[in-house]
């Protein structure tokens, strides 16, 4: 059985950690969640989602 879980629902529960625990406050996360935003738009986008692909397929071939 395989399971999948989005990037995004994973970035979304460790901002919400940092929170809950005051690692980082809501104006940062704020900063840091528009600066991904807008690094969608960018050139830089291609990049790194080949980048978090290849991350994600050489951990899923450990298992």
């Amino acid at each position: 059985m395989t399971v999948t879980v989005s990037l995004v629902l994973v970035f979304s529960l460790l901002v919400l950690a940092l929170l809950r625990f005051k690692a980082v406050g809501v104006g940062a996360a704020i900063a840091c969640a528009l600066f991904g935003f807008y690094l969608a738009d960018t050139d830089a986008a291609d990049s790194i989602n080949e980048t978090v692909t290849a991350l994600t397929d050489a951990i899923s071939g450990i298992g």
